[in-house]
């Protein structure tokens, strides 16, 4: 482990060392996503693009689960890391990667008994359900692959391996560029051509993590045994995560535990908190989107069909925000687990005039090109009208979305569940609510385009609040002085 990039190397270096990898790993995520509406919208069939739009979100509920894990276990991780508990992590890592797994098949079986009804839920009509029922099975059908991908993406950076991390991604997303042209065009398999080109690219990514993780990691692991104690030595405080020992305090010197899980209750909630606040940030930009297309729906399917592409391109922004914030999120752990509040603010004020400086001119660029942005996707005149003023409004309120996910990404990182749950369900979910139901009724069709952009503000005034509030340790002189020379 790289213990000079995490502690002593300048703010900048560091930061981009880990954050630029994933960067790249979100723009061909964006690929892999757009690859999709691409060839789909290429077949000149509206109904189907609408239907993959409408079923798009089911493919984001997987990331979102993975990061229960994914996320979650890498914030723990990298927090012991921090304190040099290496066993701990190295311990942890392979409960997240089963874990990952259980909640898969668990997600097949329930997915495909309710099926139909999911359907419906996301809006699929009379037109629409043949592509959008092929979508869904298939990816429903492929989750666990989608789900334990998103585990060693995550916590192969907590070691410093961003870029072994990118390299798995990258690899997916060729695949995925490969089989999509051909399934859908020479196969002529349609919807589900994309759907089946998405999950063949996942298994043969998490074959590479699963090969990485055998052969070329010394602090993570997928080896069930290490979850397992083998002797009947009991565990200490030597062994234990700061967590946990508060809660394993009255019984570390009286349980057995030869052959027993060696996981505790306590670790386990350490990870959820952390985990299920990241897996509502994108379980709600599914519910987001499918808001947003139901509140659409009575204007008619050209509009779906335009804020489905719409939404792919302010994704180029988004994504790439999600890679810087994210990121960094090994380095905010690991310096607020080693209780280095100097050098931490150091790391935030530089994310926050990074992110939002990068905003701005994102903003600029995507809106000069939005008409060529859409044309990229479909032909159709009238799509590309309404979409490009999609695109205008939606990102108006870039600035706002960087300094959320900064926020959010400082929560996850240094273990404020609270503050990462308010966020996560705030801007497309329980804020993004108010704001559709709101501006359908005040301004019909322009109120529900811009209810977005209103949501992203408002949860960029809570975050900024939250940060204030949750993190005080950030706003003493020492720390905030010492950082800008850092």
């Amino acid at each position: 482990m790289d213990s000079e990039l995490f502690e002593r190397a300048p703010i900048p270096k560091a930061y981009f060392s880990l954050a630029m990898p994933v960067v790249l790993s979100m723009l061909v995520t964006l690929v892999y996503n757009m690859v999709d509406t691409y060839f789909i919208a290429h077949t000149g069939d509206t109904n189907m693009v609408a239907g993959v739009s409408l079923t798009a979100p089911v493919f984001t509920v997987m990331i979102a689960l993975g990061d229960i894990f994914g996320l979650g276990g890498s914030s723990v991780i990298s927090r012991l890391f921090g304190r040099h508990r290496f066993a701990d992590g190295k311990r942890l890592s392979v409960f997240c990667f089963y874990a990952a797994i259980l909640t898969g098949v668990l997600i097949v079986v329930l997915g495909l008994v309710f099926r139909d009804q999911m359907l419906t839920l996301l809006g699929a009509t009379s037109d629409t359900w043949v592509p959008a029922s092929e979508f869904y099975t298939l990816i429903i059908i492929g989750s666990p692959f989608i789900i334990v991908s998103m585990t060693p993406t995550n916590m192969l950076r907590t070691e410093g391996h961003a870029v072994q991390s990118m390299i798995g991604s990258i690899a997916g997303t060729a695949i995925n560029v490969v089989l999509n042209p051909l399934f859908i065009h020479v196969f002529g398999w349609g919807a589900a051509g994309s759907a089946g080109a998405t999950v063949i690219a996942n298994i043969l990514t998490d074959v590479y993590f699963v090969w990485f993780l055998l052969k070329r990691s010394p602090n993570l692991s997928i080896d069930p045994r290490l979850m397992f104690r083998k002797d009947d030595v009991p565990r200490t405080t030597t062994d234990m995560t700061a967590e946990a020992m508060t809660a394993d305090a009255s019984t570390a010197h009286t349980r057995p535990t030869r052959g027993r899980l060696d996981i505790t209750g306590a670790e386990i909630r350490d990870i959820l908190v952390i985990g299920i606040p990241s897996a509502i940030t994108n379980l709600t930009q599914s519910v987001g989107i499918v808001m947003m297309n139901l509140f659409l729906l009575p204007y008619g399917t050209d509009a779906v069909a335009a804020m489905g592409i719409a939404l792919k391109v302010v994704m180029i922004a988004v994504l790439v925000f999600v890679g810087f914030a994210f990121g960094a999120q090994p380095l905010i752990g690991y310096n607020y687990g080693a209780r280095n509040m100097v050098r931490l603010a150091g790391i935030m004020r530089f994310a926050y005039a990074f992110l939002c400086s990068f905003a701005l001119v994102m903003t600029v660029v995507l809106s000069v090109f939005d008409r060529q942005l859409m044309r990229f996707f479909i032909a159709d005149e009238t799509i590309i009208t309404l979409g490009a003023g999609i695109l205008r409004v939606q990102l108006l309120s870039l600035v706002c979305v960087a300094i959320v996910m900064v926020t959010t990404c400082t929560f996850q990182s240094t273990g404020k569940a609270l503050g990462a749950f308010l966020l996560s369900i705030g801007r497309q979910g329980v804020i993004l609510a108010v704001t559709l139901f709101i501006g359908s009724r005040v301004a019909g069709y322009n109120g529900v385009i811009a209810a977005q952009a209103l949501a992203d503000l408002v949860t960029a005034i809570l975050a900024v609040v939250l940060f204030v509030v949750m993190l005080p340790e950030l706003r003493g002189s020492r720390g905030i002085s010492s950082a800008s020379s850092s």
